[in-house]
């Protein structure tokens, strides 16, 4: 065996002729086996050359390649631009950089795992557009006739192999029924990313499939050699919910925090400013569904409205059809009875810049998150934030640059907004600490998920 693959005659003439420093080009279908070959057992054709060791060169060492396949299954099938599929397309990127990355799916009108092909990588590649108004995955009609075509002729495409394999959705439950197929393509560690147990904490707030499938979903994570949770909130919740369900063979869980950058969208193209409103602009980013609470927030804002407060409330972000209804129809109303509350939907990073540059501060009223990006990325912007001071949020916001609460209720979300409308010294101080905060980079984020993924024994 060679580190757990099978020799072969060819293997063992490679190596002869590279002990005697007569190097020879890898075998075509195994070069991914070089790392593991420095001290292997060499089986030459019939003839057991086992007592035989033959040193791999440091040339030949630094010229493996290690493959990191990296399932984007839903995130290359939508434009949709919310937490998880920004995430999801920033750590892509990053890993690119300093791995060699192979981006698969699964095809379900194939029924099997595939890389993906020019479009679909041109969908999990877009960061910086302004996404779509549907979450859910969409396939081309010539891509699913194909799918069909290929499974009924059984020409099915082939699953690319790999060294260790990234999951960085919450993956689906025909998804996860495929996934011993792909764990079967990988030699290496098989790692997913945790985002959060939000369904489970707040069910009254999440669509009813998606509190229905999460049970499983988080029984099913059990089956990898390691998590990275994207916060330490999180990382608690999977653990505590493994213990509540009694499970002892867990795999390792880790805290890597999500990184914020900003700087594609400072690039994108400016757009120009109107002119600047007499009244200051309160800036709020992130989808509109029923844990974001922005039902408190609204009618926090009337209530400073109508006591006299002169402010505009900007709403940007994918309203959700089920939960986040309630939400839109109060914005109609208010905006029908002549308050200033405009809200945009998705938009692009252009669009986005633009909005940060012309607020005041921002305010993120959820309840729960598992990272709170929204509240580090008006950070980064320089922009103080009112938040919660509780999970993840809390730990997004500790570092200075927030108003913290220990509740996001109208009442004290009121108190908060006027309290930084009214003193302009303590809003001040925040805005200073909001611009000194350092944030992690994808880059650094990349190093940290890689140099643990390549630490990470399999556990099986």
């Amino acid at each position: 065996m060679v580190g757990g693959w099978n020799g072969s005659s060819e293997w063992g003439h490679f190596l002869f002729r590279q002990a005697l420093g007569k190097p020879k080009r890898w075998p075509r279908e195994n070069k991914r086996c070089a790392k593991s070959c420095s001290s292997a057992h060499i089986f030459f054709g019939s003839r057991n050359l086992s007592s035989v060791r033959f040193p791999i060169t440091s040339r030949l060492a630094k010229s493996y390649k290690f493959m990191l396949l990296f399932d984007a299954s839903h995130t290359s099938h939508t434009h949709a631009q919310t937490g998880v599929q920004r995430v999801v397309r920033s750590m892509y990127a990053a890993l690119c950089a300093r791995e060699l990355v192979q981006p698969i799916t699964y095809d379900p009108h194939q029924d099997t795992w595939r890389s993906l092909n020019s479009r679909e990588k041109e969908t999990l590649g877009n960061t910086t557009g302004a996404g779509s108004a549907h979450r859910s995955a969409s396939w081309p009609l010539g891509v699913r006739f194909e799918g069909y075509a290929r499974q009924l002729l059984n020409a099915r495409s082939s699953c690319p192999t790999g060294d260790a394999l990234i999951v960085p959705e919450i993956f689906s439950a025909k998804v996860a029924r495929a996934q011993p197929e792909l764990f079967a393509r990988v030699s290496g560690p098989r790692v997913a990313i945790f985002h959060d147990a939000i369904a489970l904490k707040l069910p009254e707030f999440t669509p009813v499939k998606t509190v229905a499938r999460f049970p499983s979903y988080m029984h099913e994570l059990l089956v990898f050699d390691g998590i990275a949770a994207v916060s330490e909130d999180s990382r608690q919740s999977l653990l505590d919910y493994w213990q509540w369900l009694g499970a002892r063979d867990v795999p390792q869980v880790v805290a890597i925090t999500n990184a914020v950058e900003i700087g594609k969208q400072l690039a994108a193209p400016r757009i120009e400013q109107p002119a600047k409103p007499s009244h200051p602009t309160i800036l709020s980013v992130g989808s509109l569904e029923g844990r974001k609470n922005h039902l408190a927030l609204l009618a926090a804002c009337e209530k400073l409205w109508v006591q006299g407060e002169r402010f505009n409330l900007h709403l940007i972000g994918l309203a959700h059809p089920q939960t986040g209804r309630a939400a839109l129809e109060k914005i109609k109303s208010l905006q029908s009875a002549g308050y200033p509350v405009h809200y945009d939907g998705p938009v692009d990073d252009a669009t986005l810049v633009a909005a940060y540059g012309a607020c005041m501060f921002t305010i993120y009223p959820s309840l729960m998150e598992g990272f709170g990006l929204p509240v580090q990325e008006s950070l980064a912007h320089g922009k103080p934030c009112i938040c919660s001071g509780r999970g993840a949020i809390g730990e997004a916001a500790s570092g200075g640059g927030c108003l913290t609460l220990d509740s996001v209720d109208s009442i004290s979300l009121s108190t908060a907004i006027g309290q930084w409308l009214g003193s302009e010294a303590m809003l001040s101080s925040a805005t200073e600490a909001a611009r000194n905060r350092c944030m992690k980079s994808w880059s650094e984020y990349a190093n940290e998920l890689s140099g643990w993924i390549h630490e990470l024994p399999r556990r099986r």
